[in-house]
């Protein structure tokens, strides 16, 4: 027996779940299936638990794509606001973090039990631990085969994510299903990612592992402020995930170190004042000690004084803390990438609907879609206004 429904939803994340709420609160029958055990299990774990739900200045320019005006729409008619709104009406207490980022005060799990109890009351339907094995065009809509039966319906909606953080269950399913229906697909890859380093970087910067600094990271014209972390595989931290969207294999970045002092004036300062003491330690009472040993050994002006120091001594040693150069040798790939880079063209959809323009009835919704954040929140404000978007039309 084949059952009827207006709406299939495949994937339980944030954008499918949106979806969901979106087109039951309009009277359509939905159904949402994910092969997880749990829906949101993103979610989840996002925010060290306590889900960055969205972020404040949320704006085109937090956005790559290759067509950057795509996200413009959807975000627009779903703001911020909006779901924290939506966080209030269900009495989640919430707190804002540096750079507009919002989040829970006890845990992401509350985000979960809000869009489920939503599902509930739009009378969504939704079927977990439940494989896909075929979609197909039909006259009236599509045609999709689960492992616990097969479902028409007039509206399909792809939301099962990209390929990042494949031990939660993550694949290139929504990728296959655009190539099958003709949908064109940019080039995926890992996003939010840490870097890696080659075996000499590791040797030489072995000591530093575990040590974080404040530092400006930059990649061509693009810079991020924030914490870097050495690794003992290589870099790590908010700055280094963010810049990581924009970086090509082989390039290298730059990164500033303590960018809010001028650390060739401190020295030179330290110079008159306390010239006895050696360099390592003066530049211990600017950068962890770690790091300040580092660059001393660098230079080659481990033990000596800052008395016996030039001003182009002190200047290249200022340089080269605050314009220090390396070449990532890689990323740790989509086993730790929060995101997939690139994925379906939004060339191929409606910016208003997230509709496929060829194909009446097909959508494509959050990660898998080509449209990703930079890191704080924003991926899941795009998950939840595509998701918004697509529950409008379906």
């Amino acid at each position: 027996m084949i059952e009827k429904q207006d709406v299939v939803i495949i994937g339980a994340g944030a954008a499918g779940m949106m979806c969901a709420i979106e087109a039951g609160k309009r009277g359509r029958r939905v159904v949402v299936v994910d092969h997880a055990k749990a829906p949101g299990e993103k979610i989840r774990i996002s925010g060290g638990g306590r889900c960055n739900f969205t972020n404040s200045h949320t704006g085109p320019r937090n956005f790559l794509s290759d067509n950057p005006h795509f996200c413009k729409s959807a975000l627009a008619r779903y703001r911020p606001q909006d779901f924290v709104s939506l966080v209030e009406r269900h009495g989640i207490a919430w707190h804002e973090k540096t750079l507009g980022q919002l989040f829970c005060d006890h845990s992401a799990k509350d985000i979960i039990r809000m869009l489920l109890a939503e599902m509930k009351e739009a009378g969504a339907m939704l079927r977990l631990e439940t494989a896909i094995s075929a979609m197909e065009r039909t006259a009236s809509g599509f045609r999709v085969t689960t492992s616990a039966g097969t479902i028409d319906a007039a509206s399909l909606v792809i939301a099962s994510g990209g390929k990042s953080i494949p031990k939660m269950g993550a694949t290139g399913f929504a990728y296959k299903a655009a190539e099958q229906f003709g949908l064109p697909v940019v080039e995926t890859r890992p996003a939010l990612v840490p870097f890696t380093l080659d075996l000499a970087q590791l040797e030489k910067l072995g000591a530093l592992a575990g040590v974080a600094a404040d530092a400006e990271v930059r990649f061509g014209k693009v810079a991020f402020r924030e914490a870097v972390l050495i690794t003992h595989r290589g870099l790590s931290g908010p700055a280094i995930l963010q810049i990581s969207s924009y970086w090509r294999e082989g390039a290298e970045i730059v990164l500033r170190l303590m960018p809010d002092i001028d650390i060739a004036s401190i020295l030179k300062g330290m110079r008159r004042t306390s010239g006895r003491q050696s360099a390592q330690t003066a530049m211990a009472d600017i950068l962890p000690r770690r790091l300040a040993q580092f660059f001393a050994e660098e230079a080659k002006l481990a033990g000596r004084l800052l008395a016996d120091l030039s001003d182009k001594a002190i200047d290249a040693l200022a340089a080269s803390i605050q314009a220090w150069t390396l070449k990532p040798a890689g990323t740790e790939g989509y086993r730790t990438a929060e995101v997939t880079l690139g994925g379906v063209d939004t060339r191929a959809l409606d910016s208003r609907t997230m509709q496929a323009t060829n194909i009446p009835g097909l959508y494509f919704i959050g990660e898998c879609v080509d449209i990703t954040g930079w890191l704080g929140g924003y991926n899941f404000q795009w998950a939840w206004a595509s998701g918004f978007a697509a529950g409008q039309d379906v």
